[in-house]
């Protein structure tokens, strides 16, 4: 699918919410309301001669992310999410790679900074971990300014 169909299908997908939600009553609990939006988030950053390009989707109790460098390769994805009852975390590769290359890492670690499940796709080469490191770091850095990570006092934090 290329991006423009992309980008008309999430438009018309938020026309079809905004019209639902139009029509619904107006909920008390503004938390519950902010959930249920479909946000999407792209940026990039150069650091230390290394472009990092970035895509956050964040759906009502998931968050999917992309993380390309220096290319626009989709690369491995992975699936981590909070499991009973010790509030552990499980990783696997649902495309490519196995469970202890470097997006897994990753992925376990956004569980645990968010609460919620994680769907992460990532082109950052392998046996690199200081440009693992540097991406991770920007995109925890975006998280927390767009208010997706859990406060300190709702659980475990990094």
């Amino acid at each position: 699918m290329d991006s423009k169909k992309l980008e008309e299908e999430i438009k018309d997908f938020r026309l079809r919410e905004e019209a639902a939600s139009t029509s619904q009553s107006r909920r008390e609990d503004h938390g519950a309301e902010h959930d249920a939006e479909l946000q999407i988030t792209c940026f990039s950053e150069v650091l230390n001669d290394v472009t990092f390009h970035f895509q956050i989707i964040r759906f009502p109790k998931q968050i999917y992310v992309w993380i390309g460098c220096n290319s626009a390769k989709f690369g491995h994805m992975y699936a981590a999410a909070p499991t009973r009852p010790n509030n552990m975390v499980s990783a696997t590769s649902i495309l490519g790679g196995s469970s202890d290359n470097t997006g897994s890492g990753i992925a376990r670690r956004l569980v645990l900074k968010t609460g919620l499940n994680i769907i992460l796709a990532c082109s950052i080469p392998k046996n690199n971990p200081m440009l693992e490191a540097d991406a991770e770091k920007l995109l925890i850095q975006k998280l927390i300014s767009l208010g997706y990570t859990k406060s300190r006092r709702e659980g475990k934090s990094l």
